[in-house]
């Protein structure tokens, strides 16, 4: 008989490896393939790829505003395995799978009926605007696929699993890349075939993943039919990580509508670099991935000083991981743009952007080190108050990157751009800093109490 205990993972350097190398190179795996998709659509042209831009940042919103289906169910989810109930924890990440599959569908309709005016506020040209709208209406039908990724990812993150998502990963984009090809150039179904391509891959891992989960449930006598009361307390527990991510994006979006204000060659540039900052992010976030399982296991288990041990461990990786990366990507700065565009000014816009992008990287390296940290505490009330502040504060700082960007070329006004997001990451990490000195986020025990 599967036994229903687990035992708590001591957070030493050898087991946020575990962790956090699967994490990486599932992390990594999808924003390498999306770069596919956007050298691919590149070869189309610059407006095809401004539209591509203009559709990802709709597609990544609808998406990422609902990451707490992974983030949140990663820290309860690894709260009971820290307490010693792998039953209870399926059962309680079940919830996110239902919840995950209503809002899913919801979101497909809204994307797919309304993906003009939705594209349309970004104020791209009308060549681009149709490109986008077209990625959008397809790409719609993948989104509850999408949504059941995340969810079903959480659970195996929770039980501390990074190598079933990471299989999963490799094998899903790389399907996506390979459909990208055929259906892009072979087939010659312009920006309409990547969209396919991305549809078929979501399902597919989202199927994978849900088959994992089937298995291990049944494996400890779990039930994961539904039930109201987990559904609600998924979504009670994912309200405050909703608020963090909605006003995330909200920042991300602001930076998109003044990208597309300055003319298809920056947002096409910017289409590129955040591409390139998204792989960085994922990289990065790896040891935020184990921060959350690490972290949630830990205070379920009564082990605060673990937590606080590996916090301090991963944050000096982190640090240093960033250095790395940005004397990386200084060094391609480059040679990276030739990857995607063959338009000049394109490429120089690019090149800019991706020098302020590299001097960043080490205090995006401490940011998402502690972000997954206080998730794992399940401190989703802290984090969204603290977003929500620093959103308010960013506003008037990409309002002026717009006045100092316009009117002064395309290299100046990429470059603007990034300097005013590297902003408010220093606004971010300040807030970070703040909150991990205290005691407050670190709640012992198998739940946490969500007025907490």
């Amino acid at each position: 008989m599967p036994s229903n205990s687990a035992t708590v993972p001591s957070a030493g350097p050898r087991e946020v490896l575990a962790l956090a190398v699967p994490a990486f190179l599932a992390l990594v795996a999808e924003p390498l393939f999306l770069m596919v998709d956007a050298a691919i659509v590149g070869r189309l042209g610059v407006v095809p790829l401004a539209g591509l831009g203009t559709a990802s940042s709709v597609l990544l919103t609808a998406a990422g505003v609902f990451v707490f289906l992974a983030y949140g169910t990663t820290s309860v989810v690894a709260r009971q395995v820290g307490a010693g109930s792998r039953r209870g924890a399926i059962e309680v990440g079940a919830g996110g799978v239902w919840l995950a599959a209503g809002l899913g569908v919801v979101g497909a309709l809204v994307v797919g009926l309304l993906a003009r005016p939705i594209a349309g506020v970004f104020g791209s040209s009308p060549a681009a605007l149709d490109q986008a709208v077209t990625y959008l209406q397809i790409s719609a039908l993948g989104l509850p696929g999408m949504l059941l990724v995340l969810s079903a990812t959480g659970i195996l993150r929770g039980l501390q699993d990074t190598r079933t998502p990471l299989a999963v990963s490799v094998v899903g984009f790389g399907a996506n890349a390979a459909l990208s090809a055929l259906l892009v150039l072979g087939l010659d179904l312009g920006i309409a075939g990547a969209a396919w391509g991305t549809v078929i891959a979501q399902w597919g891992m989202a199927l994978a993943l849900l088959v994992v989960v089937l298995h291990r449930g049944r494996g400890v006598g779990a039930s994961l039919r539904p039930h109201v009361g987990r559904v609600v307390g998924a979504a009670l527990d994912g309200a405050p990580l909703l608020v963090r991510t909605l006003a995330l994006r909200a920042i991300i979006l602001l930076t998109v509508y003044v990208a597309a204000s300055f003319g298809d060659v920056p947002l096409a540039a910017y289409q590129v670099t955040t591409t390139i900052w998204s792989l960085l992010t994922f990289a990065l976030d790896a040891l935020a991935i184990a921060g959350q399982a690490l972290t949630g296991a830990s205070l379920g288990g009564g082990d605060a000083d673990g937590a606080r041990a590996a916090t301090t461990l991963m944050v000096r990786w982190g640090v240093w991981g960033g250095v790395g990366l940005g004397v990386i990507v200084l060094a391609l700065h480059r040679v990276i743009p030739h990857l995607f565009t063959q338009d000049p000014q394109v490429q120089a816009a690019i090149a800019g952007g991706l020098v302020v992008i590299a001097l960043a990287q080490p205090l995006s390296g401490y940011i998402f080190v502690i972000d997954g940290v206080l998730i794992g505490a399940g401190d989703g009330r802290w984090l969204a108050g603290s977003m929500t502040l620093v959103l308010i504060a960013y506003v008037p700082v990409v309002a002026l990157a717009r006045a100092l960007g316009e009117g002064h070329g395309d290299v100046v006004s990429v470059v603007v751009l990034w300097s005013a997001f590297t902003v408010f990451m220093l606004l971010r990490g300040a807030c970070m800093a703040w909150r991990i000195r205290g005691d407050a986020w670190a709640v012992l025990g198998a739940e946490r109490p969500r007025r907490s």
